[in-house]
């Protein structure tokens, strides 16, 4: 029995198990700070629907739906569970959706700001060390990337992500119902977009670009 379990510990990636540990850690991290901000600007616009269920928590397991977890690590995008909001509290129903659609994906770019500031910190003043080692790569390479490309992807126009809120704001009252009850296929064509490869070469070229920008203004 013991030869066996050696040779099982010998048999495992370490190195592979470690890497995505980190990558569950970091989506965990930024799917929750994306999610509460979304609740916090319905809160401060008015609306206690979230707080009203908890959802005022950097708890990810108040956030987190598992399948879209899942989802994001075989399809390339992924879900949390959707902040409730309700627009009948909003003294503008169009804008408020707009500012608390907005809150996900700016907090996602303030994170990777904090993120990559963080491992400059620890490369200046905390000694060497294995551990240190891989918190500064899991800030800087890890954590930090995602947090872009999270708040970038949220950005397209594309419902139910941020961005169709963004635009819908400008629609007329006719076209916003229109598109806020279509919402719900828009995961579909999500899928699609993901399947077919389809603006994957522009969404990385820009999550680059803007972590570039971050990391030479930071550097």
């Amino acid at each position: 029995m013991l030869h066996y379990l050696r040779e099982l510990l010998q048999a495992l990636d370490i190195g592979s198990l470690l890497d995505a540990l980190l990558r569950v850690a970091a989506v965990l991290l930024c799917l929750t700070v994306h999610e509460t901000c979304h609740g916090l600007a319905a809160y401060m616009l008015g609306d206690p629907t979230a707080k009203r269920m908890r959802r005022l928590s950097f708890n990810p397991l108040r956030h987190i739906d598992w399948f879209g977890l899942a989802m994001m690590f075989f399809a390339g995008f992924g879900w949390a569970k959707p902040v409730p909001v309700d627009d009948r509290y909003f003294k503008k129903p169009k804008l408020g959706m707009a500012l608390t659609a907005l809150a996900g994906p700016l907090s996602n770019l303030v994170l990777a700001v904090l993120l990559i500031l963080t491992s400059k910190l620890v490369y200046l003043y905390i000694p060497y060390s294995t551990g240190v080692e891989l918190l500064f790569s899991f800030l800087l390479y890890v954590a930090a990337p995602l947090s872009v490309g999270l708040g970038l992807f949220n950005l397209l126009p594309i419902p139910p992500l941020d961005g169709s809120k963004l635009f819908a704001a400008f629609l007329p009252d006719r076209a916003y119902n229109k598109l806020m009850y279509y919402e719900r296929y828009g995961i579909l064509v999500l899928l699609a977009l993901s399947y077919f490869g389809v603006m994957s070469s522009f969404i990385s070229d820009a999550i680059v670009s803007v972590y570039m920008f971050l990391f030479t203004l930071i550097y």
